[in-house]
């Protein structure tokens, strides 16, 4: 870049302490427009012709090699004293300031598509996702596929979430090259906002922690909370194998190390990095890294609008939809859907469950189905569709879901009137529904320092500015608007059900510490649609079905883009165990069917 380190000073990037928020570029339209008058399109493209690649790679590092990465742009929010930084964040995979700031049009806040708040960014704007069906523009899409493949690849894996990372390292493993496609700007999908932990029964953690479990329980924990609706098959998969998948992500440097409980649960088995950080960004990042040093091409900016067929059904390829090179096709013999759910196209939501209308929801922006429109137009059965699940403590304020695990750690839920009204570790479903029926169809969520101190991920929290915060209890309360006596006398009874040992009121099963170290937090939460447990049918080999119960040769499915492992209602922590376990099995199962052909 011709003005390389221009902007920089002693490592930290000006563009937060004041030099795009002056007069000569407040008036600017868009980005492009100040750079190229700093030094033409070359500035910050390859040539004049513009992005070379849908993942924008030569853009991004120019980025980077003018403003400094993104420790380098945090130190420089703490330095401005901004309250939250937009760049001390759980993405994860490579640099991507494009994500954010876009250069021909206003600039966006990729993360106001998760939060409701926004960002004091230069020419910042708020991100708007809309759902686009997978057959606009057919013109186009028919003509690209008439020209013929682009390449060749022995595994495509759609999607880079959870599902997608380990199907492709999984593939990588049995032998196969791999591209990995991403109609997002990031890689990690919902996974990089997952927090409270992975479930899995009879670990090398559990055992050096003295904890007793037996898969059989979690296979019954995982049928009971599913309402006995779940595929026992796909059930028995998922618990017979958590112990090896929290072992193989171990063996990739993950740490899982910290085991809590979550909902459901009748032992403790929800594996999560030390000291009770968040598990999800750190999971997805260990898998991005992995693909990544196993060759995996993984490109962003890339939907997959089609899955390709031969004259005799079988998987020919997939018709991609990049943002900057426009339609192409990749021709493979195997194709992995990794592709999520869809809570963030609440006209879809409704349409199965029309209690959620209008419901927010604590998705990623990329959450919105049109995965699932380009399996049914393959051909695939789907199951389940109807149940769907709404996380109980999603925060209004920040737009953020707060991880059960806070509960599980020990934090209570209160009502305006100041009183506990629900076992706050019952499974998602009954939770939610309580919370709904409580004044003003939300509660708060209340724990003290101990707490605090038990769970890394609280202090990311914190740092959002979303909990309010109290000496003692009656400080808090009145913070809050609540009735002190009415509290403390609400959290003087609970504390004497952890010393007795039972509580006698809604009888929850799990109190692992008394609320009495100051100083003490709340915040207010409610439910938001969180989880779509339906999906594409799939075998115990994550083959996809079609309506006739057989399988669609060379298609395969794993995570959140399938039904039956969850059955009417997931178990917090049961998500994360899913998709890297399936995940394998898709992508070890799509290598060999490869190499077969």
């Amino acid at each position: 870049m011709k003005l390389a380190g221009a902007l920089k000073v002693s490592g930290i990037a000006l563009v937060l302490s004041g030099l795009f928020t002056g007069s000569v570029y407040a008036a600017a339209d868009n980005l492009a427009k100040f750079h190229a008058e700093m030094g033409g399109c070359e500035n910050c493209h390859v040539t004049k012709k513009g992005p070379t690649d849908d993942n924008l790679t030569h853009e991004n590092q120019q980025c980077v090699s003018c403003h400094g990465s993104l420790n380098e742009l945090a130190a420089a929010d703490t330095e401005a004293k901004r309250e939250i930084s937009p760049h001390k964040s759980h993405l994860i995979g490579d640099i991507a300031c494009t994500s954010c700031h876009k250069g021909h049009e206003a600039s966006v806040a990729y993360c106001d598509a998760c939060h409701s708040f926004g960002f004091d960014i230069p020419f910042g704007g708020q991100w708007q996702r809309k759902f686009v069906p997978i057959d606009v523009n057919k013109a186009a899409q028919d003509k690209a596929i008439a020209a013929g493949p682009r390449e060749t690849i022995d595994v495509v894996v759609v999607g880079s979430g959870g599902a997608g990372l380990a199907a492709a390292v999984s593939a990588h493993e049995h032998g196969a090259k791999v591209i990995v496609l991403e109609k997002e700007p990031l890689a990690g999908g919902n996974t990089k906002l997952a927090a409270g932990g992975m479930n899995a029964a009879e670990t090398k953690f559990q055992k050096k922690l003295g904890i007793e479990d037996k898969v059989s329980i979690m296979i019954d924990d995982t049928m009971k909370g599913g309402h006995n609706v779940n595929d026992p098959a796909l059930v028995n998969i998922l618990a017979k194998n958590s112990s090896d998948s929290i072992d193989w992500l171990t063996a990739m440097g993950a740490d899982m190390s910290d085991v809590g409980r979550m909902g459901g649960a009748s032992v403790n088995r929800t594996h999560r990095p030390t000291g009770g950080a968040g598990v999800g960004a750190h999971v997805a990042q260990v898998l991005y890294t992995a693909a990544k040093k196993s060759g995996a091409d993984i490109r962003f900016n890339s939907r997959v609008v089609r899955v390709l067929e031969d004259k005799d059904g079988h998987v020919d390829g997939v018709l991609v939809e990049g943002k900057y090179t426009g339609y192409y096709v990749i021709k493979t013999n195997a194709v992995v859907m990794a592709t999520g759910g869809f809570a963030k196209n609440n006209d879809r939501v409704a349409s199965y469950d029309p209690k959620l209308k209008g419901f927010a929801a604590t998705n990623h922006p990329g959450a919105t189905g049109d995965g699932l429109d380009v399996a049914l137009a393959a051909g695939a059965d789907t199951r389940d569709l109807k149940y769907i699940q709404a996380h109980p403590t999603w925060s209004p304020k920040g737009g953020v879901m707060i991880t059960e695990a806070v509960r599980g750690n020990g934090a209570i839920l209160v009502n305006r009137e100041g009183k506990r009204f629900v076992n706050e570790i019952t499974t998602r479903d009954k939770a939610s529904a309580a919370i709904l029926q409580q004044t003003g169809a939300s509660a708060f969520l209340l724990f003290d320092d101990s707490v605090r101190k038990s769970l890394k991920k609280i202090e990311n929290y914190i740092h959002l500015g979303i909990i309010t915060e109290g000496k003692t209890v009656a400080e808090l309360a009145e913070k809050m608007s609540l009735p002190a006596a009415q509290l403390e006398k609400t959290i003087a009874e609970y504390n004497g059900f952890v010393k007795a040992g039972k509580d006698t009121q809604f009888a929850r099963p799990n109190m692992p510490r008394e609320l009495a170290t100051g100083p003490f937090y709340t915040l207010e939460v409610k439910p938001a649609v969180h989880h779509s447990m339906g999906g594409v049918k799939i075998d115990t080999t994550a083959e996809v079905l079609n309506k006739e119960g057989k399988a669609i040769s060379g298609l395969f499915a794993a995570g959140e883009a399938t039904g039956g492992v969850h059955g009417a209602n997931r178990l917090g922590g049961n998500a994360i165990s899913d998709i890297v376990t399936f995940g394998r099995i898709a992508g070890a199962h799509a290598a060999e069917f490869a190499k077969a052909k």
